[in-house]
């Protein structure tokens, strides 16, 4: 009998032992599964639309929006190596309908193009026929968060007395980047920079 308690004293030890490893290995699993997904406070970087508004002028309908843009370091790195950015503001207007589907009045996109010149080391912005050089990024953000009096519909397509829905936002367009900045643009939260839509009613 003595020899028997001594035999099943020595084998729980090192069932014990044999153990540990395996527990390990299993919260190390656990931890990179966390580590894979970002915390709730790891949100991609936003722009703000702060205010928005359409003003009635005899030929039409101009809009005025305000944005906080900040263009973080990755995306300032990425125009340092010859990437051009490009941002997209994205205007609806719409008049409400109980019986259908909303009729959409005005979809209109504007799209500006950011680059930076390493042998002058200014930045030029794009639009349309329009180019502005500027001389440091702070520029940039300033003109891409503000619209100022950009016509964004005739004064005919609107009737006089009806509600209309108006939304704008401000988003940089990852579908115009190289493909490997596409792949990145999906895994990593510095490219995912636009803003919410901002929505209000407008009366003409």
């Amino acid at each position: 009998m003595p020899a028997h308690y001594t035999s099943v004293s020595m084998t729980r030890p090192r069932r014990r032992a044999g153990l540990a490893p395996l527990l390990a290995a299993v919260a190390w699993t656990v931890a990179l599964a966390f580590a894979a997904f970002p915390s709730g406070s790891a949100c991609a970087d936003v722009i703000v639309a702060t205010s928005a508004e359409l003003r009635a002028e005899d030929d039409g309908y101009y809009l005025n929006a305000e944005f906080e843009l900040a263009i973080n370091s990755t995306l300032e790195e990425a125009l340092q190596k010859g990437i051009p950015l490009y941002f997209l503001l994205e205007f609806e207007l719409t008049r409400p309908r109980w019986y259908w589907l909303d009729e959409k009045i005005v979809s209109a996109t504007t799209q500006h193009r950011v680059s930076y010149n390493a042998l002058t080391r200014q930045y030029r912005v794009s639009s349309g026929l329009l180019t502005q050089t500027l001389n440091s990024l702070e520029e940039v953000e300033r003109l891409l968060s503000r619209v100022t009096s950009r016509p964004v519909a005739r004064s005919d397509q609107l009737t006089p007395g009806v509600r209309y829905e108006a939304a704008v936002r401000l988003r940089l367009d990852v579908n115009q980047l190289p493909k490997p900045f596409q792949v990145n643009a999906l895994t990593s939260r510095d490219w995912s920079l636009q803003s919410d839509w901002r929505r209000w009613s407008y009366t003409p």
